[in-house]
């Protein structure tokens, strides 16, 4: 007997067995054949190296050896059974990992959770570098992902701006924009306008630009391309846009005044900094919420999850577009466009 493979079955067997005291009822009772059940006994009986039941009697009974043997197989199949419940628990309650730039707001991303709750999913946030998201989603270790891709092609768009100090005046928390009006919308900010000036009655902050410093979401190597070009066409000096460090050190240095910070508008707020939006779209941010490809064709995204991971990245929908019924809950999902 390959006990690897059989031996549950055989236990379930020989205990069925005992209980019914009747090969006949115990194979009605697993829903087997009698003959097989019967095989099943003599392997086992092979197996162990002795009789398990009497069969001389006209009633079935039980060995010296099938009554010793008993509650160790009644403990194996109990044991197999709770190993059963345990797995099926598990996967009812498999976590769907969503993959999500660091700079994402905390009370955004809880409506992400509380939302997939609701419709009977465990959702797991992983905040990761885009890299790091893309692939999460080819290995299947991420469910949905917050993809960038260019702004021209892409279904959602994060504008943009740079974070400063804010106004020593401003109480804290106050949300003012960097030129310290409260609630009235900024004026964009153009490359051209952070260029060093020169010539007389220049101060020595007009005549020393202050570096900008870009977040790992916007360190991929199309977005850093575009604003090093946008850089050199405003004759902005080299080196003046640079990475950021961590994000913590990144945020002391904007609000300290010594840099500004390449960021969204949510982030910018909820860390008290002043905030301007960039005049040139093409350097905001492109994205797109994708699926895992498990499958030939695919998996939808549902629309609630577009929705939500869109306000927690603070973007904005550039079109509409519809898609066919997806899972999680089984609402008929709006994609919101294609992935470019």
């Amino acid at each position: 007997m390959n006990c690897r493979v059989d031996l549950l079955a055989h236990l379930e067997a020989y205990v069925a067995a005992v209980d019914e005291a009747s090969f006949t009822r115990a194979a009605d009772r697993l829903g087997i054949a009698q003959p097989l059940l019967s095989r099943r006994i003599k392997t086992l009986e092979a197996h162990f190296g002795g009789l398990l039941f009497d069969r001389s009697r006209r009633q079935v009974t039980t060995t010296e050896l099938g009554v010793l043997l008993l509650p160790y197989a009644q403990d194996v199949l109990d044991r197999a059974q709770r190993l059963r419940h345990v797995a099926r628990s598990a996967r009812e309650s498999a976590v769907c990992a969503v993959g999500v730039p660091a700079d994402c707001g905390p009370a955004a991303l809880a409506r992400v959770i509380r939302a997939g709750a609701e419709r009977g999913t465990t959702i797991g946030v992983r905040e990761l570098p885009p890299d790091e998201r893309v692939s999460g989603l080819a290995d299947g270790s991420l469910e949905y992902a917050l993809v960038r891709v260019s702004p021209e092609h892409a279904a959602l768009r994060v504008p943009l701006g740079l974070a400063s100090a804010p106004p020593a005046h401003a109480p804290e928390g106050a949300s003012r924009d960097p030129a310290g009006t409260r609630r009235r919308r900024p004026r964009p900010v153009h490359l051209e306008d952070l260029r060093p000036r020169r010539g007389r009655g220049t101060t020595r902050e007009q005549r020393v630009p202050v570096p900008i410093l870009t977040l790992a979401e916007d360190q991929v190597p199309s977005a850093q391309d575009r604003l090093g070009r946008a850089a050199a066409r405003a004759g902005l000096p080299e080196g003046l846009v640079r990475p950021a460090g961590p994000m913590a050190t990144a945020l002391a240095e904007t609000l300290a005044g010594r840099v500004t910070l390449l960021c969204a508008e949510p982030f910018a707020r909820r860390h008290g900094a002043g905030w301007a939006p960039l005049g040139d779209g093409s350097l905001h941010r492109g994205c797109d919420v994708d699926a895992a490809r498990r499958q030939q064709g695919g998996a939808d995204v549902p629309g609630w999850l577009v929705t939500l991971l869109a306000a927690a990245a603070g973007a904005a929908a550039t079109r509409p577009a519809t898609a066919p019924p997806g899972a999680m809950g089984g609402e008929a999902p709006s994609r919101l466009a294609a992935r470019g």
